[in-house]
């Protein structure tokens, strides 16, 4: 199918469909300067991220991931929302978007507008203590990790994943000093969930009860190849939910969506938030057999 129809056919299916609920991926967040994790084909681009059990079991490990967090948060926290976040968040205003469960942890989508948004992997922006559990701003220990390391505070990394890892080279990472938590003591870990880590089971009952009342579900920029995304496909397909994609490359999902637009998210987007704006629309109610339910 041709880039144009299928847009046009994309834009028809929120249009049709009624409460679409959006899953997000890294592909997402491209075009604000963040890159994604893998290639066309699904394939990892960066080092696999640090599991959990190394994190909370090894200090090496601990001093190794904030040195490199510390030179990859300049990266994260100067994005800015992109066209694929905004035009979700002006299709969530219009009543064409029911919610958007995203599996980033960058902040964009709030910081774009979305309203209805759950950070199924927590947030980048904020610091947990792992003994009193105290949230602070990662900004803030930003501040005290650059003060207690200053000789990193010059470093240019290769490259920067989406959570903020940065590739260093030529660095004594046993010399990391890394503050602990300011009211205990404690070890602090980012706000998110690490691999080898699960999604808190209240966020993620709050978000398969948001898959259960939508009428369909459409993922953008997310390759699906891991679990804690195509889970969500899963039960929209065991639902008889459509549900199609935005994403350059293939998916792990495939084989079961309804409609699927190979093109950056950004173009995407922004062109079917175009077609239905611009035609004065609002969703018009379910029609899943159009698009193959």
């Amino acid at each position: 199918m041709k880039l144009e129809a299928s847009i046009e056919r994309l834009a028809g299916f929120l249009d049709t469909s009624g409460r679409v609920l959006v899953l997000t991926g890294a592909g997402c967040s491209t075009e604000s300067g963040i890159p994604d994790y893998r290639d066309a084909n699904g394939e990892w681009k960066h080092a696999r991220p640090v599991m959990y059990q190394q994190f909370i079991g090894s200090e090496a490990t601990r001093q190794r991931y904030w040195a490199r967090s510390l030179v990859g948060w300049r990266r994260i926290s100067h994005a800015r929302p992109n066209r694929a976040h905004l035009a979700l968040a002006r299709l969530e205003a219009a009543g064409f978007v029911s919610g958007l469960l995203t599996q980033n942890v960058d902040g964009l989508h709030t910081r774009a507008g979305s309203a209805d948004v759950i950070d199924l992997h927590g947030r980048l922006d904020t610091v947990q203590c792992l003994s009193c559990g105290v949230l602070s701003d990662r900004a803030e220990f930003q501040v005290r990790l650059e003060a207690s390391n200053p000789h990193l505070t010059n470093l240019t990394p290769s490259a920067v994943a989406p959570d903020g890892d940065a590739a260093l080279v030529d660095v004594d990472y046993a010399s990391v000093d890394v503050p602990p938590c300011g009211a205990c003591g404690g070890i602090l870990k980012p706000h998110v969930v690490f691999f080898g880590e699960g999604v808190p089971p209240a966020r993620l009952a709050e978000a398969f009860a948001r898959l259960d009342s939508a009428a369909a579900l459409l993922v953008v920029g997310s390759s699906l190849m891991v679990f804690s995304g195509y889970r969500f496909v899963q039960s929209a397909v065991r639902g008889g939910k459509p549900v199609a994609a935005v994403n350059l490359g293939r998916t792990r999902a495939d084989d079961v969506i309804s409609l699927k637009v190979e093109a950056s998210c950004s173009d995407a987007l922004a062109a079917i938030e175009s077609r239905l704006l611009r035609r004065g629309l609002t969703p018009s109610g379910p029609a899943a057999a159009e698009f193959g339910v």
